[in-house]
């Protein structure tokens, strides 16, 4: 009886060593391709006899040097990090305390309210993007950062808000009932009580908001056409894909660079990060 139960342990200690063996080769086998390329030198890189997991030949910084040197890289990280600050504030300022009333305040409607308004977020932006060109045209913000900081938040707020709504939901009435009782308003109950409760649906937010101002595209190539304006998303594909000249090993440095502060930001508060997609779903 005792062997057989050892011997389950063990079985169930080595498949769960596997699964995770396998999933952090599968999640980190991107980044090692990424690396292998950046570093590469081109003959290496395009002799189809060579084996693509090592390098063959000796290490170059070549397709570094002509990502900084040939390209506006720093420029368009410096764009991409200005545009997702002026974002994720702008969500924050008006998906928090939305998000808020529709769960303390509105009553019984304000869940549907909070559906509603998530829907609006699931409209695809292929549908969009021409009025809300009209729109930016208007306001004449052609060709600046401010035309995506003005409308990136129409797809950030939506979803934000019925995120938050299910983590306020969470939290039990009683506490801001105390707060009250004991002379705070319901503002400084919001401020004093369910903020510091809330950090984790907030850190989720601001890393959501951030991830997609990165990473989106269609807006940002049709509101701005110059270079200099550009964010990473759009400036890497469009400078680094001339016709069917790939310059592969300035792509990989590119998505390795771009995508090394976001994927540490991630680990670093992933637990954060979990129970603020999750606490909604269990009280």
């Amino acid at each position: 009886m005792a062997v057989g139960l050892k011997a389950r342990q063990g079985f169930g200690r080595a498949v769960h060593v596997l699964v995770l063996l396998f999933f952090s080769v599968a999640l980190g086998f991107p980044f090692y391709w990424m690396v292998i390329t950046s570093f590469k030198q081109n003959p290496d890189l395009y002799n189809l006899k060579n084996n693509p997991f090592i390098f063959n030949m000796k290490p170059t910084l070549e397709h570094v040097t002509f990502l900084f040197r040939e390209t506006l890289f720093l420029r368009w990280l410096g764009n991409t990090l200005f545009a997702g600050i002026c974002v994720v504030t702008i969500t924050l300022l008006l998906a928090v305390p939305a998000a808020y009333a529709l769960t303390r305040i509105t009553g019984r409607w304000g869940g549907h309210v909070g559906i509603a308004i998530f829907l609006t977020y699931l409209v695809p932006p292929t549908l969009l993007f021409i009025p809300l060109s009209r729109i930016v045209a208007l306001l004449g913000l052609q060709d600046t950062l401010w035309s995506i900081i003005v409308v990136y938040p129409s797809f950030t707020i939506p979803f934000s808000i019925w995120l938050l709504m299910g983590f306020f939901k969470s939290i039990p009435r009683e506490l801001e009932d105390a707060a009250m009782v004991d002379g705070l308003t319901r503002f400084q109950a919001f401020l004093k009580l369910v903020i510091p409760i809330s950090v984790s649906g907030i850190l989720t937010v601001v890393i959501f908001t951030f991830t997609l101002v990165t990473q989106e595209f269609v807006y940002a190539l049709t509101f701005i056409s110059s270079a200099s304006h550009q964010t990473v998303g759009v400036g890497v594909p469009i400078y680094l894909v001339r016709g069917d000249v790939y310059y592969w090993g300035s792509l990989m440095a590119a998505c390795l660079i771009s995508a090394l502060p976001i994927g540490i930001l991630y680990n670093l508060f992933l637990d954060r990060f979990i129970a603020g997609f999750t606490v909604g779903s269990v009280k």
